[in-house]
Order: structure tokens, then C-alpha cells, then sequence
């Protein structure tokens, strides 16, 4: 008998699974027409995209994604007007904008990150996270556009990137030195705050990619040490990195 209430039950419960997926493909499809119809109305209406999407996210924040999402569809060509228009309106959205235009197919990682950022610099972190989690093999060029894009914020944008991909470390300051050299100190800085046990490897890799900018190796040298990093050590890794003799003792005499 037990066995008969067992099959009835399970039998019972496969048969609704059918009844869900319709009521989810119902639900889907219902959003999907409420966002086609906004949009149109719009357009008709001699509205640009953005506008559009400006003016239909700010009234209907919680259908955002799926509007976007349709527009998308809709009109692949204007996503960077879509994506612009969708994170200024609501910059919350800028991390699953990148996503759902990289999902979409749009194959300029570039532009995506770039526009994503550009529309509002504040979520910088979230843009090249998001970009990074979706195209990892492209990780150097997502470091290389942002840093471009924004270098006052390579220090959060290198955080964000390394919390993400610690093994990735040399890579991404390498492309982030590579992009802006100057920026060299701050992400050393940034880096040995999360990584202090990976002074070796942040401070030889930093050293050597700024090695045409001998004052910029200096500025490391001096960061490092304000880091807290040990003196014979310090100078261990930045000789392997490329410093001199003298560039060593010349930052740590002066702050001695």
C-alpha cells in the first residue's frame, strides 16, 4: 500500500511540472509584450531609444532588466545608446546591463565596458567584475579599457578584479601598468592592502613593467615600504624586478 501512495504522489508531482513551465512561459512572455509595447509606443511617438528606455526604467524600475532585455532584441545596433540610457537611469542595473549585452552576442567587449562605464563611473567595479565574470578570457582587455577609461579609480578597479581572479594577479597588473603606467603605485598600494603575502609577486611584477619609467619604480619601491613590507625583502623584490642598487637605497634612505 505504501508503495501505491509513493507512485501516486510521484506521478501526482510530474504532472504539475508541466502546469509550472507553462505558468512561467506564460509569465515570461506576458513581460516580454508588456516591454515590446512600452518601447513601440515610445518610438512611435518619435522618441529616441534612449529616451525610451530613460523615461520606461525610471517609471518601471522593477520591469528594468526585461525592458532592456527587449531592446536589446530589438535593436542590437543601439545598444550602446540602450546601455547608456539604461544606467544612468538606474546605475544598479550596470553590472547585469554588461552581462545581458555580452549574453545578447554583441561581440565589442570594448565598447560594452567602455559604454557601461562612461555612464556611470561610480560602478566601475561592478561593470568590469561583471565583464570579467562573462568573457574571463579576455580579462586583459577588460583591465586595459577600464584603466584607460577611468584612471583615477585603477585602485578599485584592480580590487575588484583581483578579489575576483586571485590567480590572475601578474596579468592584470600587467595590463594595468601597460594601459597607464603611472598608475603603478596605486594599485601596488591597492594590491598589498588584500594581498599583503603576495608582496613578492606584486611588487617584482610592478617593478619590472614600469622599468621605462624609473621614477614611477621609485614611487613603488616607496609604497611598498609604506606598506609595511620588510626592508631586506623589499629590496630583494625590487632588484629581481629590475630596480638598481641605487634606486633602492635612494627611497629608503630617504624615508629612514
Amino acid at each position: 500500500m505504501l508503495k501505491v501512495v509513493t507512485l501516486a504522489i510521484v506521478f501526482s508531482s510530474l504532472a504539475y511540472i508541466p502546469d509550472t513551465f507553462s505558468i512561467e512561459t506564460k509569465i515570461e512572455t506576458s513581460n516580454t509584450q508588456f516591454s515590446e509595447k512600452f518601447l513601440q509606443k515610445q518610438i512611435n511617438q518619435n522618441v529616441t531609444i534612449g529616451r525610451a528606455i530613460k523615461t520606461i526604467v525610471g517609471h518601471y524600475p522593477q520591469r528594468a532588466a526585461s525592458i532592456v532585455g527587449t531592446a536589446l532584441d530589438l535593436y542590437p545596433e543601439q545598444y550602446k545608446e540602450i546601455m547608456h540610457a539604461a544606467i544612468s537611469a538606474q546605475p544598479t542595473l550596470a553590472d547585469e546591463v554588461v552581462t545581458m549585452a555580452l549574453n545578447k552576442g554583441i561581440s565589442n567587449l570594448s565598447s560594452i565596458v567602455e559604454t557601461a562605464i562612461n555612464a556611470d563611473p561610480s560602478y566601475i567595479d561592478f561593470v568590469v567584475t561583471a565583464a570579467a565574470h562573462s568573457t574571463p578570457e579576455k580579462l586583459n582587455e577588460i583591465v586595459r579599457i577600464a584603466i584607460i577609461s577611468e584612471p583615477d579609480s585603477a585602485d578599485y578597479i584592480v580590487q575588484s578584479l583581483a578579489k575576483e581572479h586571485p590567480n590572475k594577479i601578474v596579468d592584470i597588473l600587467t595590463s594595468a601598468i601597460g594601459a597607464v603606467p603611472y598608475v603603478g603605485e596605486y594599485v601596488v598600494e591597492a594590491l598589498l592592502a588584500i594581498y599583503p603575502n603576495d608582496a613578492e609577486l606584486v611588487i617584482t611584477t610592478a617593478v619590472r613593467e614600469s622599468g621605462d619609467h624609473r621614477e614611477y619604480v621609485k614611487r613603488i619601491i616607496e609604497i611598498a615600504q609604506n606598506a609595511g613590507v620588510n626592508i631586506e625583502k623589499l629590496e630583494a623584490y625590487a632588484i629581481n624586478g629590475g630596480a638598481t642598487n641605487e634606486e633602492v637605497s635612494q627611497v629608503l634612505d630617504s624615508n629612514q
